[in-house]
């Protein structure tokens, strides 16, 4: 297939692949002028992956009534029939592995917390709080560029059906949101304005940033497309810094990552190629670019007790009931059937967990969890 006709692969990340890496990954100059222009194209990728989860949305394939809050202007660009259905398997496989991970019973914690990489205008939060009936407590943290998180907490600012959602033990709307107005803390939602590149370092900022965060509790890190936009280095000194600096082995701590791969096919090549016009250049693919390294890597990482990996491909063949695939397939025709093929095996979600002192929590994970229908 000629390279004009394969959509743009960025399209198909969502607004929870915020990076917090340099936009290319190989500058040949150090400036901060030129770092901080770098990082701007790679923030300005959220509005797109809001507008393919609002298309995926109204065409029917997922249910989101807080999507279309976080797009700009009408929103009304419809995606590719194949980015759509990426964006259905990717986000359900991964809800999927949340809501197991929120539902399994813990003898050690009445509270579990989640902490999202990136997470831009990712709706999670919202829609698990919406969730009937409602999960067992939790805590959810949003690391990101301060300009992301401020275009977020000025979207819940506006938006009362958001606010309503920001609520204590009792149910009263409460939370606080700084003087910059680019944090938000609440009893069991924060947004904390951070670069994940900081983490190579342990100084006061980093301690004071990442105080919200509670490291007795079961902990689920989150990364949509966010860590391959750092180097190498710093993406695996952001993962190490939670599993072994910040959390004490006793933690229970888990790992899921939605990341492309394959990166020397032909496709591949193309693939980078049209990130890399827009000045995007996703810094470990190289390194983790196979299911096989990805793995590897969530066990280097420490995730002993069980490692998964599979490609969008994969989920959609093996963890989609038919029933579930027939209406999808109902919603709009899928004419690109062989481009769809190439597609969805050029994205993998991995994930992997380690039980510390209560292995319980993981027990949604075990004997391939993820890979059952989820319909």
């Amino acid at each position: 297939m000629a390279a004009p006709q394969i959509p743009n692969l960025n399209t198909l990340k969502r607004g929870s692949g915020r990076p917090f890496g340099h936009g290319h990954g190989a500058p040949s100059s150090t400036s901060e002028e030129d770092y901080a222009a770098k990082d701007k194209i790679v923030q300005q990728t959220d509005q797109d992956a809001s507008v393919s989860r609002l298309s995926a949305v109204e065409l029917g394939y997922l249910d989101d009534p807080f999507a279309k809050l976080f797009v700009s202007g009408n929103g009304n660009q419809r995606r590719f029939p194949i980015i759509n259905r990426g964006t259905y398997v990717r986000t359900t496989a991964i809800d999927n592995l949340v809501h197991r991970f929120l539902s399994s019973p813990s003898s050690s914690a009445a509270r579990k917390q989640i902490i999202s990489f990136g997470a831009g205008s990712d709706t999670r939060f919202f829609r698990l709080r919406t969730q009937a009936p409602p999960f067992p407590a939790f805590t959810y943290h949003e690391l990101d560029f301060a300009s992301n998180t401020a275009q977020k907490i000025a979207t819940i600012a506006r938006s009362p059906a958001l606010r309503a959602l920001i609520v204590n033990d009792d149910g009263e709307e409460e939370y606080t949101i700084s003087e910059d107005l680019t944090a938000l803390s609440s009893p069991h939602y924060n947004i904390i304005p951070f670069d994940l590149r900081t983490l190579s370092s342990t100084d006061d900022d980093t301690t004071t940033a990442l105080s919200p965060i509670d490291p007795t509790l079961p902990t689920l890190l989150l990364s949509e497309c966010c860590l391959v936009y750092l180097s190498p280095p710093h993406a695996d000194a952001t993962i190490r810094h939670f599993t072994h600096a910040l959390f004490p082995p006793s933690t229970p701590v888990g790992l899921i990552l939605y990341e492309p791969i394959n990166p020397s096919t032909p496709f591949g090549k193309v693939m980078v190629a049209n990130l890399a016009a827009r000045g995007i250049v996703l810094q470990t693919l190289r390194k983790y670019g196979s299911e096989e390294a990805q793995a590897e890597r969530l066990r280097g990482y420490g995730f002993s007790a069980g490692r998964r990996v599979r490609t969008v491909g994969k989920l959609w063949e093996e963890g989609v009931g038919q029933g579930e695939k027939e209406r999808v397939a109902g919603l709009e025709m899928v004419d690109e059937v062989e481009e769809w093929v190439l597609l969805a095996g050029h994205y993998c979600v991995g994930w992997g967990w380690r039980d510390g002192a209560d292995g319980g929590v993981w027990e949604g994970w075990r004997g391939g969890g993820g890979e059952e229908e989820y319909e």
